[in-house]
C-alpha cells in the first residue's frame, strides 16, 4: 500500500516550549483529514512541518515514500499549502500574484494563462484578478490563497484554517470545492470548528498539547468517548480524559 503521507516520531520544540510531541500517523489518497484542536494545540506547526516550512527537531516525514529531508524539491511539487493568514505581497495584483506562483511551478506562458484561469474559476475570484492584494476583504484573501494552493493540482492540500473569514456562502462553496477535490487527493485540514470536521472530514486528528489524542472517523470517536456529540467529546478528550 501507498501512502502519500508518512509522519513518524515527529516532534518540534521551540525552546522551552514543545508545539508537537511524538506524532505519529500515515494518510492515503481519498481521505480528507481534519486536524482539530484548540488553539496552541501544535496544528499549524504540524502544516508548517510537513510543507518544508519549518524544520523539525525529530522525526521523518515522507511524501509519496520519499523523505522529505532527501528530496524536498520532490516533496514540495507534490504538496499545495494554505498557510494560516495567507502570507501574500499585498503591492502586487491577485492576477500578478498568481502569475508569480504558477511561474515558480514550473509553468510556462501558454501554459501558465490556463492554470490561471482554472485555478481563479475554482476559487470564485475571476472578478477580482486585477485588484491589488492589499485592498482585498479577508474573505477573498483567504480564496486567493487557496487558489495558489491548487496551481498544478498537486496530490497532497494542507490547508489551515481554509474557511477563516469566509461569510455563510462562501464557507459553504469552500467545504464543497474540498470534499469534491477530496476524492482524488489527500487533504489535511486544520480546523478549530467543530462543524467543519464533521461536515467534511472523513478522518479526524484530534491535537491537544502537540500530541494526537484520537484518530479515527467521527463514529470512531464519538465510541471511544463514549458520547452522541463532537463537542461533548472535544471537551472530554482536551480536558485530559484518556482514551
Amino acid at each position: 500500500m501507498i501512502y502519500t503521507l508518512n509522519i513518524q516520531d515527529l516532534s518540534k520544540d521551540f525552546g522551552q516550549i514543545l508545539a508537537v510531541d511524538n506524532i505519529n500517523f500515515k494518510a492515503q489518497n481519498g481521505e480528507i483529514i481534519a486536524v482539530l484542536g484548540p488553539n496552541g494545540a501544535g496544528k499549524s506547526t504540524l502544516m508548517n512541518m510537513i510543507s518544508g516550512f519549518l524544520s523539525p527537531s525529530a522525526g521523518t516525514i515522507e511524501v509519496l515514500e520519499k523523505d522529505i529531508n532527501q528530496d524536498p524539491i520532490f516533496a514540495k511539487k507534490n504538496i499545495g499549502f494554505l498557510p494560516e493568514g495567507s502570507p501574500l505581497y499585498p503591492d502586487l495584483s491577485v492576477l500578478e500574484f498568481l502569475s508569480y506562483m504558477s511561474e515558480l511551478r514550473g509553468f510556462k506562458k501558454k501554459d501558465k494563462e490556463a492554470e490561471i484561469k482554472r485555478v481563479s474559476e475554482i476559487a470564485n475570484i475571476e472578478n477580482i484578478l486585477h485588484q491589488k492584494i492589499e485592498t482585498l476583504s479577508k474573505g477573498y484573501l483567504r480564496r486567493v490563497g487557496f487558489a495558489q494552493s491548487i496551481i498544478s493540482d498537486p496530490k497532497i492540500l494542507l490547508l489551515d484554517e481554509p474557511t477563516d473569514g469566509l461569510d455563510p456562502n462562501q464557507k459553504e462553496h469552500m467545504r464543497q470545492l474540498i470534499k469534491n477535490m477530496g476524492r482524488n487527493k489527500t487533504i489535511l485540514i486544520s480546523t478549530h470548528l467543530l462543524d467543519e470536521a464533521e461536515t467534511i472530514a472523513s478522518r479526524i486528528l484530534l491535537v491537544n498539547h502537540g500530541k494526537i489524542i484520537a484518530d479515527g472517523t467521527l463514529k470512531d470517536i464519538l465510541f471511544k468517548a463514549d458520547c452522541a456529540d463532537l463537542e461533548t467529546a472535544f471537551k472530554k478528550l482536551t480536558q485530559g480524559v484518556q482514551l
